[in-house]
């Protein structure tokens, strides 16, 4: 049944440019604005495309016209390579176990928007302040937009704050909500994703205490003292905590880190393989840039090259950077990233005070 209040809009795939942009404005094809320098962005888009068409066409075949996507060794090529955009949000909802969720739960999502009396007031607030923050340079999700995005953002981030309470709503949240309804036009399709991502591919990323945010940095150190012992040194010799230089890696899994079309290509081996992906990201981030970290003589230095780091034509050419993660750090076990998550835990969880309760 089609929903009155449209609680579930259906936005189309074509982007609708109006009269809030004029026409000195350059935006990519997700709504964003171009940043300086998109000359080159372009020109690496246009060869990109020739990729992106044979990939289309290899993925039209492989999928011909199914809903489920088994995953094997085939599958799993196809997405290290990229998924072309019109076939992303089937592959990411198959992949993540999202499209199974949704087909048990029938109208679930429908049922969490509900009437406006059962919502959380505390909630609403929460999530209503961080709209006007959300993507500011995409034109998609601006007011004067039509259809605007943050009508289906403020359904998708409230849904999700009343189906997972334990979690609610944190900062961080609205960019991945805001990036799932660009991909999907679809609320249902989001919510389901987003449970994927925060439930079970991420799990502990949101709670309050955001243990396994934590975890993954802590884990990230160990992996860098392995396979990049000079940074790792300088790190300590600096007293940079990992917390200051990765934790926006992490929490926004490289949203606004790395541009656009990079950070969909993540998402694709992200939603396929779990977050050992985040890893191998981070670790051809710093591998690749060894030489300019140690060049920093101060924390303050330090910080400023893991920003440095990020941008640049290493990681705006979408297609040689996601080859180079599977290459350039090495080999790279869920068993091993699974046995240092356990030790970095129980590190962190022994060193954290416990909370202290207070009367309401």
């Amino acid at each position: 049944m089609e929903s009155e209040t449209n609680d579930n809009i259906s936005i189309t795939s074509q982007l609708h440019l109006n009269n809030s942009t004029n026409a000195n404005d350059r935006v990519d094809s997700y709504g964003f604005e171009m940043p300086e320098g998109y000359e080159s962005y372009e020109k690496m888009m246009a060869e990109y495309v020739a990729v992106l068409t044979r990939r289309s066409i290899k993925w039209s075949k492989l999928l011909q016209g199914k809903v489920h996507v088994e995953k094997n060794l085939k599958v799993k090529r196809y997405v290290r390579k990229g998924v072309p955009n019109e076939h992303r949000a089937q592959i990411w909802m198959a992949a993540s176990g999202a499209q199974e969720q949704l087909e048990k739960n029938p109208g679930y999502y429908h049922s969490l928007l509900g009437t406006e009396q059962q919502h959380d007031a505390k909630l609403e607030e929460t999530v209503r302040i961080d709209m006007h923050r959300t993507f500011p340079e995409n034109v998609q999700f601006r007011n004067s937009s039509e259809p605007c995005l943050q009508k289906a953002l403020y359904n998708v981030l409230l849904a999700y704050g009343h189906h997972n309470q334990a979690v609610g709503y944190c900062q961080g949240m609205n960019f991945i909500a805001g990036y799932l309804i660009i991909i999907t036009k679809d609320e249902e399709k989001s919510f389901w994703l987003m449970d994927s991502l925060l439930g079970r591919i991420l799990s502990d990323y949101y709670s309050p205490a955001m243990l396994g945010l934590k975890t993954d940095q802590e884990v990230l150190g160990e992996l860098v003292r392995v396979k990049a012992p000079a940074v790792w040194q300088a790190m300590a010799q600096h007293n940079v905590m990992w917390t200051l230089v990765v934790s926006r890696w992490f929490i926004c899994l490289y949203i606004d880190v790395l541009p656009v079309e990079t950070v969909l290509r993540i998402w694709d081996c992200l939603f396929y393989e779990g977050s050992k992906i985040l890893f191998r990201v981070a670790l051809t981030l710093i591998l690749h840039h060894q030489a300019e970290i140690l060049q920093a003589r101060s924390m303050v230095e330090v910080c400023e090259r893991f920003k440095l780091i990020t941008q640049g034509a290493f990681t705006y050419d979408c297609h040689t950077f996601m080859q180079e993660i599977f290459r350039e750090p090495g080999s790279l076990s869920m068993a091993t990233i699974t046995k240092l998550r356990e030790t970095c835990r129980e590190h962190i969880v022994a060193e954290t005070p416990p909370l202290t309760t207070h009367p309401h």
